[in-house]
């Protein structure tokens, strides 16, 4: 894939956690194409570099994302499912590499949908959450309509994807699409502190794991033989042998 790049997608890798921002303020972070295409290259980027434990994703100012940017989503020639809103949420769905959300403000359609392809999600008391797409005479995307009743149960989801309505951050916690609500002037610290966490363990076995728990349902003894199977090769990993060896030491 091409190093697309844009201004308005800030990247930063630090200490093993690539910490992406969107930087388009003045238009609470609505989603442009080149947006899109930034973001999928550096989630495509992450998730090739083994030594990457996690990915950080906020917004600057007061929101999240305020969703597409209508008018340059219309301007899309051939909306199929190779164009990069699309990209990006295929990208996002085969993610490995541990994804935590930061919600600062507002978040708005894929704002909101998003999150359900988070593993940690921490909002500030000021987030608001919403999915108008019924009011645009438009469907949910990014498998929404899927994970939404799985994450908080039918009748919550036809409150958010029917009624369209906006939740506060609280609310959002209660429904399930939240970690943990924390006052504005503390999110950074939570976001740097858990990603500090993820960073500190071996990061063969948190993507391991996280791609365990995305596969789809299936019988309790098949998932018994397939965790068997990928703990079996990651016990003979030199990164596992490693942390059980000071793990021992400490014991002692």
């Amino acid at each position: 894939m091409s190093n697309y790049s844009s201004e308005y997608v800030k990247s930063e890798l630090k200490n093993g956690v690539v910490w992406l921002t969107l930087l388009r303020t003045d238009k609470k972070n609505a989603l442009t194409q080149d947006m899109y295409r930034a973001l999928t290259h550096e989630l495509q980027q992450a998730e090739r570099d083994s030594s990457v434990a996690a990915v950080v994703l906020t917004g600057s100012g007061d929101s999240f994302t305020a969703g597409n940017d209508l008018q340059d989503f219309l301007q899309i020639k051939e909306l199929d499912s190779s164009a990069a809103p699309f990209e990006f949420l295929y990208t996002l769905s085969s993610l490995t590499v541990p994804l935590i959300a930061g919600v600062n403000g507002l978040a708005i359609g894929i704002g909101t949908t998003i999150l359900l392809h988070c593993d940690l999600v921490y909002a500030s008391a000021e987030a608001k959450f919403a999915l108008p797409f019924v009011d645009l005479g438009l469907v949910p995307e990014a498998a929404s309509s899927l994970l939404l009743p799985a994450a908080c149960g039918h009748l919550r989801a036809a409150e958010l994807l029917l009624l369209g309505e906006t939740i506060d951050a609280d609310t959002a916690l209660n429904f399930g699409l939240v970690n943990k609500v924390v006052d504005a002037d503390q999110l950074q610290q939570q976001l740097e502190g858990s990603a500090a966490a993820l960073a500190a363990k071996p990061a063969k076995g948190l993507r391991a794991t996280k791609a365990l728990m995305k596969l789809p349902a299936e019988p309790v003894a098949d998932r018994i033989d397939r965790e068997a199977q990928v703990f079996i090769r990651a016990l003979n990993s030199d990164s596992a042998r490693a942390a059980i060896t000071s793990r021992l030491q400490r014991k002692k």
